[in-house]
Order: C-alpha cells, then structure tokens, then sequence
C-alpha cells in the first residue's frame, strides 16, 4: 500500500470534522474517484447510473477503500461483502448537504423558530433515496457520529460533518422510521463521551433505555382545536392537573396508555366542570420520581405511555370534550444523566460551566445558559413546538423563581453576581421576555402561566410595558395563607382573620391563578383534606368551606387530581388515586361539591368575567374576627350581574345575620356547601331571601356552620 494522506488517517482514526472533504465522490484530474470507509469489508465495488462495476482498491486495512468511478457517471452506489454476505448500498458521503444556508444563517443568529424543522432526525428523499437527515449542535466537538440499529452502532461508519457555528449532519441513506439511534460524540481533547441521545428527539426507548427513535413528526396527527377564548382573562378557568402516570392505573398496578386516558380523562374532567386539564411534564425523562421535572428529552412525549400519535390522540379527545389543555413546561434546569445534555459536546454547552452558576442545589440538576444564542432558540423552538405540532393551548412555566435570581436558594458567597452586581437573571429574564413574546405572536389564543412565588413585579404585564409577559401567575401566596388559615382549629382564627384578608391587597396587581397543585400533597405536607382541623364532620365541612370560598375568590383556579372527591393519604407517583372513596358518601359529596361550583362559577358571568380586575370585586364585610365570617360581592360587565359570597369559617349557625347588598328584592341562594348532597347539615335560606327597600338594602340571612353560600339577585 502506498503512503496515504493525513486526511485518510483522520478518517480512519475518527478525527475529521469534515469526511466528506475525503470521502466520496471526487475529481482528480480527468477522471472520478470513489473513496469509502467500510470496516469490516473485506471487497468493494462501485455500481455506476447504467450497472457498470468497477473494483476499488482496498487502500487500508482498516476498512479504506479507492477507486475510479466507472465510465465517468456521477451517480453510484456501494455493492461490499461482509463475511460471507454481500450487499449493496448507498454511500452517505455522495449526497448534498442537508442545512441550507439561510438556516445556518437563522441558526447561527439564534433567531430560528423552528429548530425542530432542521434539527434531529428526519426522513427526506435526497437524489431520489429515501433516508434519514441527521443534524444536532455540538460546536467542541472533534468528531461527531450517528450510531444506531442502521450500522451496527458503529462510530467509524457515519461521522458527520460540521457546518456553520457547530452543526453536525448527515443524510444516511435508507436509514427507516423506527430505527434507534444516538450520537456518538469525541470531544475536542480527544475523549469518548457517552453516547448521547438526540435533544431534537421526538420519540425515545422507555426508561431505562436511552435510545432516540426516528419518527416523522410531520405526519403526527393534528388534534381539533380546543374551544374559542378558553384562555381569555373574561373567560371561566378551571383546571384540573393530572399526573399521567397516576390518574388512575390498571391490572396490576400498570399505567394506562395515551389511548386509554383518552377514553376516561377528558369525559371524566368535563362532567366534573373543569375547562383545563394541566398535564404534569410529559417531556421524556428518566426518573418516575422526579414527576417529569427532569427531562431529557424536551421535544419528546414520554414513551411511557404509548407513541406520539397516541398523545396527539389524548389532546384530541381533550379537545373533544371541550377541554383545553395545558403543559407544564421545565425550561429552568435539566438532570445531568450522562445520555443527556450536560457536558452534551465535552464542554458545558446547554449548562453554565461554573457550578456556581449552573448546578442547581436544591435538585442537583443542571441550570441552561441562557446567555447562550443557541441554548434560547432550543428553548424557546421547543415552547412553539408543543403548540405547533400537538395543539397544546398554553404552557405552565416551573420554577420561574429560580430563573430569575442568581441567588436563588444559594449561600453567601455561593453565586455570582450579573454585571451589575445584583442577583437578578439578566440573561433569564431576557429569556421569558422572548419566550413570551414569541409564543403570543404565533398563537394569540394560547396562553403562559408562571408558577413565581416571590414578590417579581408585573410577571403577567406585557414586556412591552416593562414586564415577563406571562398571561397568568400563580398565586403561591393566596395558597399559603389560606391553607395556613383554614388549617387552624376554628376557636382559635379569629387571631389570623387578616390571612384571609390580605391576599386581596395584591389580587389585581397580576392575572393570578389559584393553585391547589401537585406541590401541596407531598413530602409529609398532608393532603388538602388531611390538613383540616376537627372530627370528621369538621374536617369535610371546613373542606366544603374552603373550596367554595375558593371558587368565589376572585382568580383562576387548579386542582390537584384528588383534591376533587378529598383523598385522604398524600399523592404517591407510583399508585392510583383512591377512587375507591367515592364508595362513602363523604368523599363523592366533596365530588359533587367540586363538580356544582364549577359549574356555578362557568355559569355565572359575576364568578369569572372580572377575575383578574379591580372592579369585579367588593368587599362587605371584613371585620367579622370573632366570627370568622367574611362576605364580599363579585361583579360581572352587566349591571345586574353580582353575586353575594359570605363564608362562615365557625361551627356556629348564625340566624338573622345581616348584610348590605346592592338591589332591593329577591336574591336567590344558588348555593350552598352545608347542602346535604354535598355532606352537610342542610342549614340555609331555603332558596331565597328579600333584601330590604331601604336606602342601603340588607339581607336577613341563616348563616351555616363552616360553610359558604352563594346569592344572586333576581334578574
């Protein structure tokens, strides 16, 4: 063998950053030559257009192969023998490149919305052959490889080739939907990575295999589209949130499927009253106990629970029964499991490389650099990617707090500060702003929510004005104050009367929902039933209160599954809720609570129209310590549209209790949680009471114990 070129032994050594610079088809003076790295081969040809052969010398043992290209054609394939098989196929290195220039240019400026249309694998037809176009980010890298079910997972056989600021690709021919594969990525001091699975996936092996699997995500069915201004501020918004993995199970404690919960989840949510199902993160991820708050796999549905058709058919169906449907989305940190992105290319590439900046103590994950162009476009292609190919109608964003300070559950001397010199998250708020702004102008009906629980100005503002942009924040303080409240035993709320009073001093300064979620039923917290004081009776009546004070508290709302019939036990990701409490009266009253204010609150323009404004509620009564007995009007567009809330949180009935309305005449009691088919003692103002003609009308009311009531006057 004669000497060969250096560029030959970067090839057969793994090293170059562009093998179709050597391999392929080349023009060396007058005539083509064919070069191909075949390990294993033990003889090759090359077919020209019209069948013609012509043997390629075997120029190194390691595989290398060389020859002319018979009768000058331009277009040919492979035939090799392997042992004692032979075959014929493609050379990956004699086709085009697969990224345009204008996408390098999009790609490189960090203004690419749509990542998930280059990136990953996807299946093309290059010079008439069906294959597979690979593309992944990976700028420090000295070699990267495709490996999977289609060459044997063999780095050697197909390296890629880097364009642009850092982009790897490569068109391997007859490579098939369904195929595994991964990246096999040499780092640029020469080191073997674990192998890597596509952050552009869009579908992957379940857990504990790691594999990414080639889908056509173009052909995902399109759910219908959910009902028209579900998401707007005038609108009623229930939301029921849901664990995939433990709504309910099956047989022997085995999850259902995609398919299965369509057929239960969206007619169970509708007849319950809710408008919203929130799914808890459905991205891939490795760990069950992590609930999906650690994803690996970003634009993947968990393969847990079937295919990405299959989830396309869960939204459908969602859609179907009059449900919009929310994601929470985790864009705030990922896990450092070594199939992942951390260390993705050798280098820090989606994390910040100081710890101090980009490991997250708390959950021992990894932080993204959102300095980085290219680390923003991924997330912010993946937020539109939800919308864009699944119809999903709004995502909630976890852990926002963490994403805006540097300090961020951090020691003294354990951060580093932004340039100038404070703990804000420039780069991150920069981050949500554009997220924000990006998502609302390709899908004006969907919506953001924030789950913030510091006191971060204007999060639900337009950044125009100077805020994050979110269409709604959850309100963490209502939640604690209130569960701190109603968990004291009665005798002694009198002395926290202003926990109840003092979330409505801030109630407008964001379009706030009202979370009872997921957070507030684990890790020895109690379940929200669990956390109510007294005996029996007393602990669903103060249930009863508690949830209907809720709905008639101006705001969004969420549930936790479970939270709707009072589960007793705390949320356990590895089991069913108990469904089988709905067998005892107190629990399916609790249910038909639940189902009644939702549907009072849809029903009732006064409930919802004015949710997130100032003018849509009134206080009436305050002061009432002793008694542990509030009252307040809320208030629709239409002049007549009110109704009365007064919530007694005592156990004592209270006769002839008077209080101001606005209207002389009749107002109806349309509800009331002492009702003995929600459980209680049927204690109330038998369906209507005339409020006096006097100047400032007042109402003589039978107040039940622990218990709310609903009035509206006549129309």
């Amino acid at each position: 063998m004669s000497k060969l070129p250096a560029e030959a032994y970067a090839i057969i050594e793994g090293r170059h950053s562009d093998p179709f610079h050597y391999l392929g088809l080349h023009a060396e003076g007058d005539r083509n030559v064919v070069r191909a790295f075949l390990p294993d081969a033990s003889n090759v040809e090359a077919i020209g257009e019209h069948g013609e052969t012509a043997q390629l010398a075997r120029i190194h043992d390691a595989g290398l192969f060389a020859g002319p290209l018979p009768n000058g054609s331009t277009r040919y394939q492979l035939r090799a023998r392997f042992g004692d098989n032979v075959v014929e196929l493609e050379d990956a290195y004699r086709f085009p490149p697969i990224l345009s220039d204008f996408d390098l240019y999009l790609l490189g400026e960090g203004t690419h919305q749509r990542v998930y249309d280059t990136l990953g694998a996807h299946p093309m037809t290059l010079d008439g052959v069906d294959g597979i176009g690979f593309v992944v980010l990976a700028p420090n890298a000295r070699r990267v490889s495709v490996v999977g079910d289609f060459n044997f997972w063999d780095g050697r056989r197909h390296p890629m080739r880097v364009r642009g600021a850092g982009y790897w690709e490569l068109f391997i021919p007859r490579a098939r939907v369904g195929d595994h594969y991964k990246f096999e990525i040499i780092g640029r001091n020469g080191q073997h990575l674990p192998l890597k699975s596509d952050p552009l996936a869009f579908a992957a092996e379940v857990r504990p295999k790691t594999a990414s699997i080639v889908i056509d995500e173009r052909k995902i069915p399109h759910p219908r589209p959910a009902p028209d201004r579900v998401n707007a501020l005038s609108s009623p918004m229930s939301i029921y949130e849901v664990h995939l993995g433990s709504w309910r199970r099956k047989g022997r404690n085995e999850w259902l499927t995609y398919r299965e919960m369509a057929e239960q989840l969206p007619a169970y949510a509708s007849d319950m009253g809710f408008t919203h199902v929130e799914f808890l993160p459905i991205s891939e991820h490795p760990f069950d106990g992590s609930w999906g708050y650690q994803p690996t796999g970003m634009f993947a549905p968990t393969s847990r629970f079937g295919s990405p058709d299959d989830f396309a058919a869960l939204i459908d169906a969602c859609h179907g029964a009059g449900l919009a449907v929310l994601l929470d989305w985790v864009p705030g940190h990922f896990p450092d499991d070594p199939h992942g992105l951390g260390n993705f290319d050798g280098t820090a590439l989606y994390e910040h490389a100081n710890p101090l900046q980009g490991r997250h103590l708390d959950w021992g994950t990894l932080i993204y650099n959102y300095g980085r162009t290219e680390i923003t476009n991924f997330l912010v292609s993946n937020a539109l990617f939800w919308l864009d190919r699944y119809g999903i109608d709004g995502l909630r964003v976890d852990a926002v707090a963490s994403m805006l300070y540097l300090d961020y559950s951090r020691p003294a001397g354990g951060w580093i500060p932004n340039k100038y010199g404070g703990r804000e998250n420039i780069e991150a708020i920069d981050f949500l702003r554009r997220f924000n702004t990006e998502l609302f102008a390709h899908f004006p009906q969907a919506t953001t929510a924030a789950e913030e629980s510091t006191a971060w100005p204007q999060v639900s503002r337009p950044v125009e004005y100077g805020g994050l942009g979110f269409g709604y924040k959850w309100n963490m303080g209502w939640m604690h104050d209130t569960l701190k409240y109603i968990g004291k035993d009665p005798i002694h709320r009198k002395y926290h009367h202003g926990d109840i009073l003092f979330g409505l001093h801030y109630a407008f300064s964001e379009n706030f929902i009202l979370p009872l979620s997921h957070d507030e039923v684990v890790h020895g917290k109690r379940s929200i039933l669990g956390r109510m004081p007294g005996d029996d009776w007393q602990r669903f009546a103060n249930l009863r209160a508690y949830y209907s004070f809720m709905f008639g508290h101006p705001g969004k709302k969420l549930m936790f599954m479970g939270c709707e019939f009072g589960q007793e036990r705390e949320w356990n990701h590895d089991y069913s809720i108990d469904w089988h409490l709905l067998q005892q009266p107190k629990h399916s009253g609790i249910q038909n609570l639940v189902r009644d204010l939702n549907r009072l609150y849809r029903a009732l323009p006064a409930l919802h129209e004015l949710d997130c404004d100032q003018a849509g509620f009134e206080w009436v009564i305050t002061d009432d310590a002793d008694n542990n007995v509030f009252a307040w009007i809320r208030k629709g567009n239409d002049a007549r549209a009110r109704c009365l809330v007064i919530a007694n949180f005592s156990p004592s009935v209270y006769r002839d209790y008077r209080v101001r309305v606005p209207f002389a005449g009749k107002w109806h009691e349309v509800f009331n949680s002492d009702s003995a088919h929600y459980g209680g003692t049927n204690v109330g103002n038998v369906g209507e009471v005339r409020a006096s003609e006097d100047a400032t009308p007042e109402l003589s009311l039978t107040i039940p114990p622990l218990a709310a009531i609903f009035l509206v006057p006549e129309s």
